[in-house]
């Protein structure tokens, strides 16, 4: 990923990203890319974290530039990964959502190699701006 916007996430968030890290049977290179991604990342309390940014358990609605089509993904802990709509955080495409705002773009490069601008469009639901500190 080239092109990287400033990114926000709560602290809550980052703490439970953290354990999760810590305690993963496998610590390989998309650990290691989440890891960057916090290490760069601005932090706010759970209360404080703006309606429109991606943040754990979110459901967005953003939109690939060069085909115009529109994805809408939950972004989710790797155990719900793999449920359709949700992508994980340690997917290449969960890692480039988390802590991005409402119009912001960034560079996702595919599994194959080939890099497409993501653009978030809408925020559907984000459990900060429901009160809803537990998941």
């Amino acid at each position: 990923m080239s092109n990287k916007p400033a990114i926000t996430v709560t602290r809550l968030d980052m703490q439970r990203l953290e354990h999760m890290l810590d305690n993963l049977d496998n610590y390989d290179a998309a650990a290691e890319a989440l890891e960057a991604e916090l290490a760069r990342a601005n932090f706010v309390g759970h209360t404080e974290i703006a309606k429109d940014i991606v943040t754990m358990n979110s459901k967005a609605h953003f939109r690939e530039e060069s085909s115009a089509a529109d994805y809408q993904l939950t972004l989710t802990y790797p155990a719900q990964g793999g449920i359709e709509g949700n992508v994980s955080v340690l997917a290449p495409i969960g890692m480039a959502l988390l802590g991005l705002s409402v119009g912001q773009s960034i560079d996702w490069q595919t599994p194959k190699g080939k890099t497409l601008k993501l653009t978030l469009k809408e925020i559907e639901y984000q459990p900060e701006a429901q009160g809803d500190f537990t998941l």
